[in-house]
Order: structure tokens, then C-alpha cells, then sequence
């Protein structure tokens, strides 16, 4: 079965449910209906939340499991409660070590210099 689509293939609008169908009788039950918020997740959020649960919320087990820093997690982990319309509450005491962190991934060639700039630009607006 398809995963399904989070936004419209026309004008990237949105999607809303507004049909239901039974796989074993055929009946379809026809309506507006919500979609999950986890549904609206991209897909790499979906995945971070997959690996978050399986190592039962454990940030020194995702950083064994993903091979990536505590502050890399805890800023992946705001961006999905943010993705999921929460206030997410700046950490001004962690900003020295994620722009630490931003400036060795760069270094290691796992982003590039626009991208750094970016997230070195998002640093300075929550302090």
C-alpha cells in the first residue's frame, strides 16, 4: 500500500482525508475527516521519531545508534516538535557548543557553506 501523500501534487496545498474504505467488506464511509499530525511529518522527521522511540527517548543511545552529537539529536527533536506546531523554548546555554557543532560538520564536509551560514544565522536569532 502507498504511504500517503502529505500535499497536492498540483498546488502543494495541504490534503485532507475525505474517504474511508474497508479492505475486507468494500464499504466506504465519505466525510471530511483530519489527517494525524504525524502524518504531516516529512519523512526524515518520521524516521528521526522512529529511531527516537525505538531507543526509548535515550539521547546517549541515539548518539551510539546514530553516530551524531547530543546537540545534532536535541536540535533534530526541536525541529520535529516545531514541524508538530509546538513553541519549542531556546537553549541559550547550548548555543557555544551548536555553533561548535555546525563549524565541524562543515570542516567534515557534511554540509556546505550556505548551509552553514544558515544555521549559524538561526543560532544567533534565538540568542
Amino acid at each position: 500500500m502507498s504511504i500517503v501523500p502529505r500535499k497536492c501534487p498540483s498546488c502543494s496545498a495541504p490534503l485532507v482525508v475525505t474517504q474511508l474504505s474497508c479492505t475486507r467488506c468494500e464499504t466506504n464511509v465519505v466525510g471530511l475527516y483530519e489527517i494525524n499530525p504525524f502524518l504531516r511529518l516529512s519523512n526524515e522527521s518520521l524516521h528521526f521519531l522512529e529511531s527516537f522511540i525505538r531507543n526509548r527517548g535515550n539521547v546517549k543511545e541515539m548518539e551510539r545508534a546514530t553516530d551524531e552529537s547530543y546537540w545534532i539529536i536535541r536540535r533534530r527533536l526541536d525541529e520535529v516538535i516545531a514541524e508538530l506546531g509546538f513553541e519549542v523554548e531556546p537553549d541559550p546555554e547550548g548555543l557555544p557548543v551548536r555553533r561548535q557543532e555546525i563549524l565541524t560538520r562543515l570542516s567534515r564536509a557534511e554540509i556546505d557553506v550556505p548551509e552553514a551560514t544558515r544555521l549559524l544565522n538561526q543560532l544567533g536569532e534565538q540568542a
